[in-house]
């Protein structure tokens, strides 16, 4: 009996060893972390949504869309004196054609853009941090009746700010837009006009971060409140997927590993890895049912984007003119918001972009070696082209999983593994000296 005690302990003793989690923080990144601030988060906020409104039509100079965005310049160009230099910033003004829907007539529209130029002159990555600026209430062409709109977007405004804020004094490899975006709610105008101009210049767009809604923690209707859930967004099969695109996906049965989906993984990793008491939901929709957002004119340019949205949206609160009605107060007021629920969510967004911006470059000609019948499995890579490896992970998770749940780290460009490519899923991520990964890569079949 004592003999099968003890054997019963000491394997409880190597089950609860193996379960525990390693976390690793990156010193820099985590203090950065640990400086976003809720309550400057609402101060930016009770500011933007102080504005009669920020409609994106609205040209009321003192009160309205005009005056919003000369704030957010503002904030940026104080932000700027920290950067030594680095970090730039602009209203940019562009035309937005009429659509005979909700632009009636061409209309000048700007977007409001800090650039935080990146150290390495090898490396022209841009990662880009957004939220829209534009507000609304019940009708969507109403450029003159109030309309806060702090939760919707002015919390995503107020995400880009804090971040432009925090990171200004920070070296990044690569260079960090943050963007307030204009026209989301007359039709993606701002969004759409931007991703066009990346496309047509040839920007190195690597990812996309856009927060939109993402300062409520308390639902309409169900009244769940919750405020250690957000969700992030992405495209399951990439709109710009062509014919031969289509059928390597098919082929390999990557349907859940396009570059969006592992943008969203890393998220999840590394926001789970810096910030406490925060659970990033993988959503497999590129947005809300039916509905869309600011990253999908750049998924339709063939940019990877997500979007990061609260659990539990409270539509009293959403799209609504500002009223007492049947003992409901509606309309989007800042009183209504979980300032350290957004202040969790900034720093999600935070520890992935600066991870990402401070990563090397993805690996490249990533395959996985099918020329023979073998349990085990044999990727292949080579070494990326920006930035300085120290080596790289090789991950592996269950076909039903949704996201990686092993590392193999190696210092070669190739690894053989004693994991069948029947039953997991492979990818591969190049580490850096501070621990900094890329985003993963799916691989290709080597058939030759």
């Amino acid at each position: 009996m004592r003999k099968i005690l003890l054997s019963l302990f000491f394997g409880l003793l190597a089950w609860g060893v193996q379960a525990q989690t390693v976390v690793i923080r990156n010193p820099k990144i985590e203090k950065l972390v640990f400086e976003v601030s809720s309550d400057s988060l609402r101060k930016y906020t009770y500011d933007l949504a102080n504005f009669h409104t920020r409609h994106t039509l609205s040209r009321d100079e003192k009160n309205g869309m005009p005056a919003a965005q000369r704030y957010v310049l503002s904030k940026f160009n104080t932000f700027a004196k920290s950067s030594n230099g680095r970090m730039s910033a602009e209203i940019e003004n562009f035309t937005i054609p009429s659509d005979g829907r909700r632009i009636t007539q061409d209309s000048p529209v700007a977007n409001v853009i800090a650039k935080l130029k990146g150290t390495n002159p090898a490396d022209d990555r841009i990662f880009i941090v957004s939220g829209h600026l534009d507000s609304r209430n019940k009708d969507v062409m109403d450029a003159i009746g109030g309309a806060p709109g702090a939760n919707d977007d002015g919390s995503g405004v107020a995400v880009v700010i804090e971040l432009a804020r925090v990171m200004a004094k920070m070296e990044f490899s690569a260079t960090i837009l943050f963007v307030a975006f204009t026209g989301e709610e007359q039709g993606l105008k701002g969004a759409t006009y931007l991703a066009d101009k990346a496309k047509k210049e040839g920007w190195n767009i690597a990812g996309i971060l856009n927060n939109d809604i993402v300062g409520n923690s308390k639902s309409s209707d169900t009244n769940i409140s919750d405020n250690t859930k957000v969700r992030v967004f992405s495209e399951t099969i990439p709109l710009t997927e062509d014919e031969q695109q289509a059928a390597s996906r098919r082929y390999t049965n990557s349907d859940n590993d396009s570059k969006s989906r592992q943008l969203a993984r890393y998220i999840k990793e590394v926001g789970e890895r810096y910030v406490d008491q925060l659970e990033v939901k993988l959503i497999y929709r590129s947005d809300r049912f039916l509905r869309g957002g600011d990253q999908t004119p750049f998924l339709r340019n063939g940019f990877t984007a997500i979007r990061m949205s609260e659990m539990n949206e409270n539509f009293y609160q959403q799209h609504e003119n500002v009223r007492v009605e049947n003992g409901i107060q509606y309309g989007d007021l800042p009183e209504f918001m979980d300032f350290e629920y957004l202040r969790k969510v900034s720093a999600v967004n935070l520890a992935a972009s600066a991870s990402l911006a401070n990563s090397a470059g993805m690996p490249e000609e990533v395959r996985i070696d099918v020329r023979g019948l073998s349990n085990n499995s044999i990727l292949l890579w080579k070494t990326p082209t920006i930035g300085k490896v120290k080596g790289y992970y090789v991950l592996m998770r269950e076909t039903s999983s949704p996201v990686w749940e092993k590392k193999f780290f190696t210092t070669e460009t190739s690894l053989t593994i004693p994991y069948s490519k029947d039953n997991y899923f492979f990818a591969v991520q190049s580490v850096t000296e501070s621990g900094e990964e890329s985003l993963a890569v799916f691989p290709s079949p080597l058939t030759r």
